[in-house]
């Protein structure tokens, strides 16, 4: 068996572009929205280079990720067209990769023609909320790169995901559907796979519930696990707030998803998922 065939529950370090991010503990990857669509910071970063300043202060508030992302996936948002995200996306990734040559680099998109311009410009990783469903050249595209690949689940799409979800059992559908996605890339030879079960995706709050206390079980799959769950309707709806009500919620949450075995919080909160990293991994030193 080759070295790139190890998988990841032996070596638990993933191969990100060529920087190795190791997951023996967890990490944190820290949100940066480009869209004024967004649910909760839609419109923060968007002008000038405010998302320069927003992506050092994560850093220093012990991010080891930033996720760039144009598209809104809000519930209703429409899906964007290749050509108008590579225009908002191009240059803040030329800017973020020259002041931040170390940190690593995520764009969440679901357009396989990003991939390779993301690759040149030093990105490390493609966040998928579609897991290569709304673009049939993603896995073959992904291949070709040397870059970690996140493949979430989504059931419909942000237009529609919300419009009564339903499942007969979502765990089983969930690990089915991510078992043929990575067989695919494994037929490629591509395995540098993390697994994203949606939370908000699809789901109604009772769906999502039951994937928190479960996601225990997505180790099965041989993969890392991301769990985001910052600020979402699962938090708010349940507390009767707002998203900006939401950081104590999504922190009792990211605790529980850590718990169950999650390996990259993907978070709005830099400072406080990584405070709860460190307590969590404190307190498991005495159980």
């Amino acid at each position: 068996m080759s070295e790139k065939r190890i998988s990841f529950s032996k070596n638990m370090e993933m191969n990100c572009g060529g920087s190795f991010l190791n997951l023996q503990t967890p990490k944190v990857m820290g949100i940066l929205n480009l869209t004024q669509d967004s649910f909760y910071d839609g419109g923060r970063y968007h002008k000038g280079e405010e998302y320069l300043i927003h992506a050092q202060n994560m850093i220093e508030w012990g991010a080891h990720i930033i996720d760039v992302g144009v598209a809104s996936t809000r519930p209703g948002a429409t899906v964007i067209d290749p050509k108008d995200e590579w225009q908002i996306l191009q240059e803040p990734l030329t800017k973020l990769r020259k002041r931040f040559p170390d940190i690593l680099l995520s764009v969440d998109t679901y357009n396989a023609a990003q991939v390779e311009k993301c690759a040149h410009l030093g990105v490390n990783i493609i966040n998928d909320i579609s897991g290569g469903s709304w673009d049939e050249n993603m896995f073959k595209e992904i291949s070709r790169q040397n870059m970690a690949y996140v493949m979430m689940h989504i059931q419909g799409n942000p237009s529609n995901m919300q419009h009564k979800p339903q499942y007969t059992e979502v765990i089983n559908e969930l690990i089915t559907y991510f078992r043929k996605k990575i067989k695919i890339f494994k037929d490629l030879d591509f395995t540098q796979i993390i697994i994203d079960p949606g939370f908000g995706f699809g789901k109604t709050v009772e769906h999502n519930y039951e994937i928190l206390a479960n996601l225990h079980s997505f180790k099965s799959l041989e993969c890392p696990i991301l769990a985001g769950l910052s600020r979402k309707s699962m938090i708010f709806k349940m507390l009767d707030v707002s998203p900006k009500e939401a950081l104590n919620g999504t922190a009792v949450l990211n605790t529980l998803a850590l718990q169950q075995g999650a390996n990259i919080l993907r978070v709005h909160d830099v400072k406080q998922a990584n405070e709860t990293i460190k307590l969590l991994s404190k307190y498991k030193e005495y159980i």
